[in-house]
């Protein structure tokens, strides 16, 4: 059977472990295995062996806040286990924490060799990915140091330096090196008949650049006492449906896992802020779209999740042009990443600025925020960041020149810079990728909705009439011309983008939906839209394909031409409501429910596109981010748009 991979999650942190607890070093299928912390992986290896062996796994780890398992020796029928191994881990802040509990299951004094060998090759996420890339890592140099209670590994490379420490109580009988690199941990254990030895390991990470010590919890009950506190705190006081408990699991799922993905940033003036992380495994940082889509879904909920966002993508809002050609004025911070590569410049995502829309759904946030909240005060703290913000929408970003939101493919970053980012997700029907500028969809509704809401802050909050009146004429221009260019009469239905011809790219994508939940769209084009993605080649019964089946270009287990996102599927519910499709919305937020409640009520971040009639269950995407935060939002979009029905 093959083993499992388990996902533990605490804010900035991340261990995947085996069936058994274990951490091979091979990294598993589809997601690296390890303990993470900042883009680096501080334990690559950690592997218990019982008087020389791999014990047998008895009860597997199962998914949830800690890994528990139970461990045997390996025998048949006529060798009855000699022992019986109770395996707990669980994670802090740049920390990993392990209880080992070993019961004799024999009448007479029993004395058991247990070891866990480690390792730590500080290895940069991105070299882990599938991409068929090397990096040079010139002078880095590895170290290891015996220690009274355990072991130190370390790594430096130039002024780079990380480090893990791993500690233990009792501390080993020894520390032995392998011949490989890693340490192995010794103790003898002397057991009374039927009696108990119980360990305590603790592991700190220490990443380069990282602010303030690990907090290393006292052992995994500590530490799951930890998570489920700020998890409760959360959900606590959220008005869930008690007419649908498939949608209020959802919910209070999705809370718990927004409390365990938040990740440390800082604000304008250097405060100390925790902002929603993209996703576990790959992107567990801060990505600019995925927090304020996120915040967007939790703000009547949970608003303190904006009013940290907000101050933490203005503080890294570009100031100046950069050296790489997307980082300009104005612009909002599309990826920011703290490992090795970035920190040398061999991959470009320390501070990334590769997203058309990121920007728009800043002020998108803003204005919804102070709406909802009445917070003033942040507004005019910001109001030279939104200012800016929309300098580079009109100016850079090609609103004033072009019309319309622009990009192009960036070398050595991403080729598409909207939401659908990977090669060949903007796309014709029968596939051909446009050529030169690219001018999508939704990015144009985001646009729309951030030159109303900047009005709307500027004439309130701001006192600026005239800059009030200047915006609003730039949003009804913008509309104007998006319904006369994107329209496609022949298919009743708006282009997924624009190529630099103008021409329209014709795929019939889910983008469509997204320009409901802006409000781009007149009445009757509204309706015809949102009707249109309810229509069989569209909604497969999980939710609503990011590109239509039928055409050339649809595959059901792509990325972004023919999958369902969640996310995705959220924006447009909220669309449909807002033009008053309510049947419409109910359908895909029922179907959204279902697929969460078939996952454990957790949604994630993609699913094939299969449709429903021909697989009883959702199929899933086979690299999906276990979890996603713009996921684990979504069923708070569902209850602000169809309530409990």
């Amino acid at each position: 059977m093959t083993d499992r991979q388990h996902l533990l999650v605490h804010g900035g942190t991340f261990a995947a472990v085996g069936d058994g607890g274990d951490i091979s070093g091979v990294r598993a299928t589809g997601s690296p295995d390890g303990l993470f912390v900042r883009d680096a992986r501080h334990l690559s290896r950690w592997q218990l062996t019982v008087d020389g062996a791999v014990p047998q796994t008895l009860a597997p780890v199962a998914d949830g806040d800690t890994a528990r398992c139970v461990l045997v020796p390996r025998g048949g029928r006529q060798e009855p286990p000699a022992y019986t191994v109770f395996r707990e881990q669980a994670l802090g802040d740049g920390a990993f924490v392990e209880s080992l509990r070993v019961t004799s299951n024999r009448p007479v004094a029993t004395t058991v060799r247990l070891a866990v060998t480690a390792d730590a090759d500080f290895t940069d996420q991105f070299e882990l990915r599938s991409d068929h890339r090397t990096y040079t890592k010139t002078g880095a140099v590895r170290s290891r140091q015996v220690l009274e209670d355990g072991v130190e590994f370390g790594y430096r490379r130039g002024e780079w330096c990380s480090r893990t420490t791993v500690t233990a109580e009792p501390a080993p009988d020894g520390v032995e090196e392998t011949g490989t690199g890693a340490r192995r941990l010794v103790w003898t254990l002397d057991l009374a008949p039927h009696g108990t030895a119980e360990l305590t390991l603790r592991v700190a990470a220490r990443p380069h650049g990282a602010p303030g010590e690990p907090r290393v919890p006292a052992s995994p009950a500590a530490a799951i006492d930890q998570l489920l506190s700020l998890e409760g705190e959360f959900v606590r006081d959220v008005s869930f449906p008690t007419g649908w408990p498939e949608l209020a699991a959802a919910c209070a799922r999705g809370l718990a896992d927004l409390a365990s993905l938040q990740v440390a940033a800082t604000g304008p003036d250097g405060e100390e802020l925790r902002v929603p992380a993209a996703g576990a495994p790959w992107f567990l940082t801060l990505l600019g779209r995925d927090a304020l889509l996120t915040s967007l879904f939790a703000l009547p909920y949970r608003p303190q999740l904006a009013a940290a966002t907000l101050p933490a993508l203005a503080a890294a809002q570009a100031t100046e042009t950069g050296t790489d050609p997307v980082s300009q004025p104005g612009k909002i911070v599309h990826e920011v990443r703290h490992g090795e590569l970035a920190h040398f410049g061999q991959v470009p995502y320390g501070r990334y600025y590769g997203s058309v829309d990121a920007t728009p759904l800043f002020l998108v946030l803003l204005g919804a925020y102070v709406e909802q909240t009445g917070d003033a005060p942040l507004a005019r703290r910001l109001e030279t960041h939104a200012r800016a913000a929309i300098g580079w929408m009109l100016d850079h970003g090609g609103l004033t020149s072009r019309g319309y939101l622009v990009y192009r493919g960036d070398e050595g970053g991403l080729a598409n810079q909207n939401w659908k980012d990977s090669p060949g997700a903007i796309c014709s029907a029968d596939g051909t990728r446009p050529s030169g500028a690219v001018m999508a969809a939704a990015a144009q509704g985001y646009a729309y909705d951030a030159l109303r809401r900047t009005a709307w802050l500027a004439r309130t909050v701001w006192e600026d009439e005239t800059y009030a009146a200047l915006l609003e004429q730039a949003a009804g221009d913008l509309r104007d011309r998006f319904q006369r260019d994107f329209w496609m009469p022949d298919r009743s239905f708006f282009a997924l983008a624009l190529d630099g011809d103008g021409h329209q790219v014709d795929a019939l994508a889910s983008d469509a939906g997204h320009l409901l939940w802006s409000g781009l769209l007149d009445k009757e084009y509204g309706e015809a839209v949102g009707r249109r993605l309810l229509e069989p080649d569209f909604f497969s019964g999980w939710g609503v394909r990011t590109l239509a089946a039928g055409q050339a270009a649809y595959h059901p287990l792509s990325y972004h031409r023919g999958s369902v996102w969640p996310h995705d599927n959220a924006l447009i519910t909220l669309g449909l409501a807002r033009y008053g499709l309510h049947d419409e919305a109910r359908s895909v937020a029922h179907a959204l429910v279902d697929a969460a409640t078939a996952a454990g009520h957790r949604l994630p971040e993609v699913i094939a596109g299969y449709g429903r009639g021909t697989h009883a269950e959702p199929v899933p995407y086979p690299h999906a981010c276990v979890r996603e935060s713009r996921s684990a939002a979504a069923p708070l979009a569902l209850l602000t748009a169809v309530g409990g029905a």
